[in-house]
């Protein structure tokens, strides 16, 4: 976020999605689904539409495994491309001799589901029938899912796409239909892609260590990672750079080397305070968090009530270059009102008037974002913030 700030439209969202390989996606709705809430945490107010179109219209980004399931630049194919070429494979899948089996037991459902979708697409999950033989096991929710599971098979492998969603159900159609025909054809080896991704990875992170890159945008899809980062040093690309007091090997991008010099310089002007989601690139790598801003970061979706240090959906406080605290949120979009469950400030962060005027700017904002006509304010709240948020 030290770069120049990106137009809140369409364009600055495609170009966001490109500078941090993905948006990640998630169900979740207690504020607000991660793909929307990371471009208003970068760009600021915009239109979700903006986002639609880009992604149902004019196909710039599409559905697919990066990290986790998100949105990806279109420009980027040839990328995800090797993974659907290579998917399944004993190095990359869990349970990959179990899968193998279950896909040849049930070729009837793939069967099914291609020459549906090709006869009568673009189909809702529930428009197909299942054919199959023998149900998926799985120790999580995918049991007994066979539609969904085959689904999701073609979906990794390439062969169909989410072209849209009506509610929470998912809108399938064959990729061959659904990419435009400007969408890159270049086939590139597992060595080009996994040059490609530490690209695009550090440039995101700014800089990184091998540790976190694997983590990063292709997570665990990198071949001979050490290998290519040695190359890519010698030719150039990356740069090794040393972080004072922090041990490891660190990587920078060339590119961002007249970015460090302005920083070095102290020119910079911090943005507003602004909250994160969850799922923002910038806290995605906890560890990686905790080390460079010492901000010890949890979903405490699945923890009980009573033992949450924090809250169900809380949402970080980024302020300048600093995580100086967290506010739970909660969304009623039946009423417009936007509760806020608390408020915390780090050990350190600033406790004073201007910095709660600056927190509850960011509340504000978000507020505005989702269509709030009220926010509710809890009564405990950091005291030097109080005037500002009581």
């Amino acid at each position: 976020m030290a770069g120049p700030k990106l137009p809140a439209n369409a364009a600055g969202i495609l170009q966001l999605a490109i500078d941090l390989g993905c948006l990640q996606i998630d169900p979740i709705r207690v504020v607000e689904q991660p793909q929307y809430l990371i471009p208003w945490s970068r760009l600021g107010h915009y239109k979700h539409a903006q986002l639609n179109k880009a992604l149902w219209e004019e196909k710039t980004l599409f559905h697919y495994w990066a990290h986790a399931a998100s949105l990806v630049p279109t420009v980027d194919y040839p990328i995800h491309q090797v993974m659907m070429r290579r998917y399944p494979s004993r190095r990359s899948s869990v349970g990959y001799e179990r899968m193998m089996k279950w896909l040849e037991t049930n070729k009837a459902l793939k069967r099914h589901i291609l020459l549906q979708l090709r006869n009568k697409g673009p189909l809702r999950t529930s428009d197909f029938t299942d054919l199959a033989v023998e149900n998926f096991k799985s120790t999580g929710w995918n049991t007994d899912r066979n539609v969904d599971r085959m689904l999701d098979y073609l979906w990794t492998k390439g062969k169909v796409m989410i072209v849209g969603r009506t509610g929470q159900q998912r809108i399938w159609d064959l990729s061959e239909r659904w990419f435009p025909d400007w969408t890159p054809s270049d086939r590139i080896s597992y060595q080009q892609q996994t040059k490609a991704s530490i690209e695009r990875s550090v440039k995101a992170m700014g800089i990184a260590t091998k540790k976190q890159i694997w983590q990063y945008f292709t997570r665990w899809r990198y071949h001979e990672l050490p290998k290519a980062l040695e190359q890519l040093e010698k030719k150039g690309t990356l740069i090794p750079v040393a972080v004072p007091g922090i041990k490891g090997s660190w990587h920078l991008h060339p590119d961002d080397l007249a970015l460090v010099e302005k920083l070095r310089r102290g020119e910079w002007e911090p943005r507003p305070a602004t909250l994160l989601s969850p799922f923002d690139p910038l806290i995605a790598d906890r560890p990686r968090t905790k080390l460079m801003w010492d901000f010890d970061y949890a979903i405490e979706i699945y923890v009980p009530k009573d033992k949450r240090k924090f809250g169900y959906y809380v949402l970080p406080i980024l302020q300048g270059d600093r995580l100086i605290g967290r506010v739970d949120p909660a969304m009623d979009r039946k009423t417009g009102t936007l509760t806020i469950n608390g408020v915390w400030a780090e050990t350190g962060a600033p406790k004073d008037r201007p910095t709660g005027i600056a927190v509850k700017g960011a509340i504000e904002d978000l507020a505005r974002f989702l269509g709030a006509t009220e926010v509710r304010y809890p009564k405990r709240v950091p005291a030097g913030w109080k005037p500002a948020l009581g």
